[in-house]
């Protein structure tokens, strides 16, 4: 990123300015909400994360040799500079950033205005899940899998029949059962060959649903990263997987969201090695010879998990 021309203003310069009423445009850089909720006086909102930030800055002002003021959160986040990058690339050449953001601003005394100046927004950018019981919507969460052989892929989902997380100091454990006989497939689907494979699949050479309807999964530890990034994987899961007849432990990382202290989404991926669970069909391990009836041990999963708090 290439912003290091572009001059940094302490909050009392800025300030100065202000006091002086010297001719330059002030521009929030944050999100609408954000802007709405907290900003320095006089400021313009245009919202670096939006497609049409430089239609915003447009609608502002269209003289690109005007003084810009540009700024973010604070002196750790990119808004203010990736806004000035945009801004130069546009044509833009009299452009300064203030230095620290708007918390750069309040810690230096001077005011803010907005809905919510007293209670400022809290940073969203780390997980931090709160305390209590959360039910698994059934109808938003859904398992993707994909096996494949030598030649081809199979792939589709699988439902889940329940699920409690709970949370307890923001670490999560919890439980959730997997309705095996809604396996369903995706990459013939139209295809007359569609019910010969999931047949296949739910027989005793794979999952055997008839006497294992359900699988299970059991979080014995959910904890969280060093930096637990909401963009990023932000927890480690450890649990046990009962598959079959089998109880096996399963690990994998997960990136999970909390929105406004009530849902959670957890999205994981992870390749799971079948043949821990005694599912050996078409396994070379355990079988020679097997020509066009050969398939790879390891099946691919994609979870996702959306689960609402109790009242």
């Amino acid at each position: 990123m290439n912003t290091t021309a572009i001059e940094k203003m302490s909050p009392k310069n800025v300030h100065q300015w202000v006091k002086a009423e010297k001719s330059f445009i002030l521009i929030d850089t944050l999100t609408h909400d954000h802007f709405k909720a907290i900003h320095l006086p006089g400021a313009k909102s245009a919202c670096v994360f939006e497609v049409t930030f430089l239609d915003q800055i447009a609608a502002i002002t269209t003289d690109k040799h005007t003084r810009i003021v540009l700024y973010g959160a604070n002196e750790r986040t990119m808004d203010a500079a990736v806004a000035a990058e945009k801004l130069q690339r546009a044509g833009f050449d009299n452009l300064f950033i203030l230095d620290g953001g708007i918390n750069g601003w309040r810690a230096a005394g001077y005011p803010a205005e907005g809905e919510s100046v007293d209670m400022p927004p809290l940073p969203e950018n780390l997980l931090a899940l709160k305390d209590g019981t959360y039910r698994v919507d059934i109808d938003q969460s859904i398992i993707e899998w994909a096996g494949h052989n030598p030649n081809t892929k199979h792939d589709g989902t699988v439902r889940i029949a329940k699920g409690e997380i709970g949370v307890k100091d923001g670490k999560p454990f919890g439980t959730f059962v997997i309705d095996m006989n809604a396996l369903e497939n995706k990459s013939l689907a139209g295809d007359e060959l569609q019910p010969v494979l999931l047949s296949h699949l739910k027989s005793d050479d794979f999952f055997f649903t008839r006497l294992f309807p359900t699988a299970t999964f059991t979080i014995k530890s959910g904890l969280p990263r060093k930096d637990p990034y909401l963009s990023a994987p932000n927890l480690d899961v450890q649990g046990e997987l009962t598959l079959k007849d089998v109880k096996a432990e399963l690990s994998f990382p997960a990136t999970v969201y909390q929105a406004h202290d009530s849902t959670i989404t957890a999205k994981g991926r992870f390749d799971l090695d079948r043949t821990r669970w005694n599912i050996i069909y078409g396994s070379t391990r355990f079988f020679e010879h097997l020509g066009m009836h050969l398939v790879f041990d390891m099946i691919h999963f994609e979870v996702k998990i959306v689960a609402l708090r109790n009242a």
